[in-house]
């Protein structure tokens, strides 16, 4: 008997429908953001990790290109805002956000042509080459960028013209939250595409994804340019609601620790970076206030454990309560985690 063939298509739209989780999920962190009015610094920093690290996420964990220089495009978005708003070009936030997202695209087009020519350490060394050498060219031309004290009198307008930005980040932290909200919508529509599945496929194996007609090259330039134009708004927001830009956002650190939240979180599903870079942030929170000077070392062994241990291991066990009460309560199956049937 013929077996029948696999729809997928049908099985895009399945993997596409919203989980209850993830509605769970967002709501969560909208409270979070109403409930916690004393957090707010610290919970906009998180959701600007979050983008960041999701930008990341679309090329390693979908595309399988590996970069430890992503902080290129943060430091060009970073002082793209700045410098628009410092010389009066653009104060308007959203209209600067955007502008300075796309020249992070434009360099990152104009990059992927150096990183999709080379295997993994290639590209490793190639993305942090880049990062190195826009940093030097930053301090370079200080009267330009500030130099080590940064750009000085960023302002902006406020946000549509109604909301001002305040120094207790109310309105930074909103702000924040609606722009990733918004471009985690477009990532997910992106990822659930037929271009997201050819990104998948060129993922596990680029010569038999070009053997059978995705043209490898194009769809890497494609989604390196959008995770550049992401890491650039990452940035941008950055500059905005801190009214800083400084040569720290080119530094290395900050492509590590993008590394880390991601190896907490998981790559290959959209939600690994938004959850690793609450875990990170707040275990750095923790740690630095136990051990001010040994907080790294935790972070080390968290990241240990999690290798040990397993994340799908480590999923169950967080799942555990919610799975006990729903299995008590309403007789349905247990639940996965967020995101986990999309994970590598």
């Amino acid at each position: 008997m013929k077996k029948p063939a696999y729809n997928v298509g049908f099985h895009a739209r399945q993997q596409a429908r919203w989980r209850w989780s993830e509605i769970a999920f967002w709501l969560l962190v909208f409270g979070c953001a109403l409930v916690f009015p004393s957090r707010y610094l610290i919970m906009t920093e998180i959701v600007r990790l979050a983008l960041f690290a999701l930008s990341l996420d679309l090329i390693l964990g979908y595309a399988g290109i590996v970069s430890l220089g992503h902080a290129a495009f943060f430091g060009v978005g970073a002082y793209g805002a700045g410098l628009l708003a410092v010389h009066g070009i653009l104060t308007e936030p959203i209209v600067a956000l955007v502008a300075a997202g796309l020249v992070a695209a434009v360099l990152g087009f104009l990059t992927s042509f150096l990183v999709i020519r080379g295997a993994d350490l290639t590209r490793l060394m190639v993305t942090l080459g880049i990062a190195l050498l826009l940093e030097a060219l930053a301090e370079r031309f200080s009267n330009i960028t500030g130099g080590t004290d940064g750009l000085q009198g960023i302002e902006m307008q406020p946000i549509l013209g109604l909301f001002a930005f305040d120094m207790f980040g109310k309105t930074g932290l909103f702000y924040s939250l609606a722009v990733l909200f918004v471009l985690f919508l477009l990532a997910r529509r992106i990822v659930y595409s037929p271009f997201g599945l050819s990104l998948r496929a060129i993922r596990n194996n680029p010569l038999r994804a070009s053997a059978i007609g995705i043209p490898v090259n194009r769809r890497l330039i494609a989604i390196y340019t959008i995770a550049a134009f992401y890491a650039g708004v990452a940035g941008a927001l950055f500059t905005q609601t801190t009214a800083l830009a400084s040569l720290d956002v080119f530094a290395f650190e900050r492509s590590a620790d993008l590394m880390l939240v991601l190896v907490i979180g998981g790559t290959g599903y959209l939600y690994g970076g938004l959850i690793g870079a609450v875990v990170f942030r707040m275990l750095q929170e923790v740690f630095s206030s136990i051990t001010p000077q040994y907080w790294q070392f935790w972070i080390g062994l968290v990241l240990v454990v999690i290798v040990l241990v397993g994340r799908p291991r480590l999923h169950r066990w967080v799942l555990w309560g919610p799975n006990l009460l729903i299995a008590q309560f309403s007789g349905r199956k247990a639940v996965a985690a967020v995101g986990e049937s999309d994970a590598p």
